[in-house]
């Protein structure tokens, strides 16, 4: 019989930060819209499905993070570190991804990105 996660989702920054703190890296499905995590690290960690619409992100370590599903959209990306990120499906739409950085992240076809954004100038792995 499978596993059953009956945990509540993660709703604060102050929470996921203590909880960083403490060497918990699985914040999947986090529900994080508006949340000021500002220059917070949480390199590693899973936040796939996670609802961080515009959440501010700038400066953040979100290196080697899952962000798979997760809706950016309207995030402040600025100077974020997503380097090595799973992006896969991701809603990027409209975020600030100004001085992001994003060399060896993975995204695919389903990914969203904002208008005029160049995945691949921006050093974007694309897989199937």
């Amino acid at each position: 019989m499978p596993e059953v996660n009956f945990q509540q989702p993660i709703n604060s920054a102050a929470t996921i930060v203590k909880e960083y703190a403490v060497g918990k890296r699985d914040f999947e499905r986090a529900e994080l819209s508006d949340a000021n995590l500002q220059d917070v690290d949480l390199k590693g960690s899973n936040l796939s499905y996670a609802y961080l619409s515009t959440a501010n992100l700038s400066g953040a370590n979100l290196r080697g993070c899952d962000l798979s599903y997760a809706d950016l959209s309207q995030a402040n990306l600025q100077n974020a570190d997503l380097r090595g990120a799973m992006l896969f499906s991701a809603n990027l739409r409209q975020a600030d991804l100004q001085g992001t950085h994003l060399e060896n992240a993975d995204c695919n076809h389903n990914t969203h990105f904002p208008h005029n954004f160049d995945p691949m100038q921006a050093g974007i792995k694309m897989s199937e």
